[in-house]
């Protein structure tokens, strides 16, 4: 429970402080936590898994905040293409399978050897939804397309 509070609080500073984080990320964040609530209270009531705590509920917001974290940091390092390609597929790639493995080290840090969540999970797919906040401008990528095709021609 240290670890929530301290990363928590940690997350929520750095959402203040940080330029490149607004409050349409923010929004995001709130989105997909009240998604995952949603999709595990069904799963109590549906499925018969455990009702999620208060304590739980705030575990999948830090962790869906510090995964949208990362994929905004991952996305001003390589911003997605305008087009879709096989660049998109790497830059997936790139980003998810690492942040399976951090995800991993959250999911024993905050919820130890008796996990009720899929944390590892979560923090993966809030890094991938998270990475499409920086896109390349689309003028640069056509000019590129167009020297392309007059150099093949």
């Amino acid at each position: 429970m240290f670890w929530t509070i301290t990363l928590g609080i940690s997350m929520m500073l750095f959402f203040v402080a940080h330029p490149w984080l607004k409050i349409k990320t923010f929004q995001k964040v709130v989105g997909i936590t009240l998604f995952l609530e949603m999709f595990y209270l069904l799963g109590h009531y549906s499925l018969g898994w455990p009702f999620p705590t208060p304590i739980v509920l705030f575990q999948l917001f830090v962790v869906t905040g510090i995964g949208v974290v990362l994929g905004v940091f991952f996305s001003r390092i390589w911003p997605l293409p305008p087009f879709k390609g096989i660049e998109r597929i790497f830059r997936t790639f790139l980003l998810v399978i690492p942040a399976l493995g951090l995800g991993m080290g959250l999911q024993i840090l905050l919820q130890g050897a008796q996990a009720t969540q899929a944390i590892y999970l979560i923090f993966a797919l809030a890094a991938w939804l998270g990475s499409d906040h920086f896109v390349r401008k689309q003028n640069s990528a056509k000019a590129v397309v167009k020297d392309y095709k007059v150099n093949k021609a």
